[in-house]
């Protein structure tokens, strides 16, 4: 697509997922005009008609402590009227030849149809946590001495700096790096609110009713700096009812607050899909103390440099994925099983689905294992 077509885009965004405020218009078109000019933004046309656009997003998800370049999809439009007639999966495949042509070996996308994307190798692979508490349970919690200090778009660098440091440590798996200029971004919105510590991270901002606090972000990497942080934001007890957290699963507030009978939690779910797979795995990090070698044999008609047999190998916290002849004892999946065992997924479970079959399930376990989640949606 060319810049000349962004106000045909904009009238299919509003077709597809409602009108934006005049506010939020302001704010995405510099970044839409950049998405052009990287050339990240693709169209399906019927003659001059614009029927169906998505996009994607340069990034790096952290997978066990290691950081692999990762595409994610976007703003993915099907005018109302085209809907059902294969535009969507289109679009998705010519997007996956994109973001591969540009060497990134992963893709992630929020669905909102989940046969679309399963169609061009796609599947469930972790979640999006959102976490509501009552505001007076988190003035239970104790800061420590740690300081903190407001952040704004100039500490941009340091932010990134300091999530990539928390992530690599904890070894998690899921969470993504946009990058400086995403973050820069991000702080600029003037109903955002940052603080920023050594080894931590917090933004958060009001709803419309200032009844609550959401916060997008709060992560630390260490005990003191996360009951510092989670004791600053309940200290707004006396102001709001509830706190709504975007976190991951095994946040340590789960274990710091007294009680959680006023929890509510729930969860959107992400799609993972290899682009190019022994990239993928040379990528990602395994735990250390874990070594095996695992046959496979992997399907993949729209990838087909993904297909074939395979020899696994992951020793000293790194894997490759390497050719080799085919054997008779191994695990034979689909791209889409190979998503899924990624993101951490049991071997056993793929198995029960019909997404993966024979072989040494509990060497895949061991190397595979993991609580995946994204603390951002795009």
């Amino acid at each position: 697509m060319v810049h000349e077509d962004r106000d045909d885009l904009l009238d299919l965004r509003s077709r597809a997922f409602g009108r934006l405020s005049a506010a939020e218009r302001d704010r995405v078109l510099p970044r839409l005009r950049q998405e052009f000019a990287e050339e990240r933004v693709l169209g399906i046309y019927d003659g001059g008609r614009l029927i169906a656009s998505g996009r994607y997003h340069p990034m790096e998800q952290w997978w066990h402590g290691s950081a692999v370049p990762m595409g994610g999809v976007a703003s993915v439009y099907v005018a109302p009227e085209e809907r059902g007639r294969g535009a969507g999966a289109r679009l998705a495949a010519a997007l996956l030849d994109l973001i591969g042509d540009r060497g990134m070996p992963l893709s992630v996308l929020y669905p909102a149809t989940v046969p679309v994307y399963r169609k061009v190798g796609y599947e469930l692979a972790g979640g999006s946590h959102w976490y509501s508490f009552d505001a007076d349970a988190l003035r239970t919690i104790r800061g420590d001495t740690v300081k903190v200090r407001r952040a704004g778009p100039d500490d941009a660098a340091e932010v990134v700096a300091v999530l990539r440091r928390v992530h690599a440590a904890a070894g998690d798996c899921g969470p993504v790096d946009n990058g400086e200029a995403h973050v820069r971004w991000e702080l600029e919105d003037p109903d955002v609110f940052a603080y920023l510590a050594d080894d931590g991270f917090l933004t958060y901002h009001w709803n419309d009713d200032h009844s609550e606090f959401v916060i997008e972000q709060l992560v630390a990497g260490s005990a003191p700096t996360a009951r510092t942080l989670w004791a600053l934001v309940g200290s707004g007890s006396s102001v709001v009812q509830t706190v709504r957290a975007h976190m991951s699963p095994h946040d340590p507030v789960l274990w710091l607050l007294r009680d959680l009978s006023a929890r509510h939690a729930w969860r959107s779910t992400w799609m993972l899909r290899l682009v190019d797979a022994p990239a993928a795995i040379a990528g990602r990090g395994f735990p250390a103390g874990v070594s095996t070698e695992v046959p496979l044999i992997v399907e993949d008609a729209l990838r087909p440099s993904n297909a074939g047999p395979w020899r696994l190998t992951v020793a000293d916290g790194r894997g490759t994925l390497e050719r080799a002849a085919e054997s008779p004892d191994a695990v034979r999946l689909d791209i889409r099983g190979l998503a899924a065992l990624y993101a951490g997924a049991p071997a056993a479970t793929l198995s029960r689905a019909g997404l993966l079959d024979g072989g040494d399930l509990a060497a895949l376990d061991a190397v595979f294992a993991a609580a995946s989640f994204m603390l951002d949606e795009f």
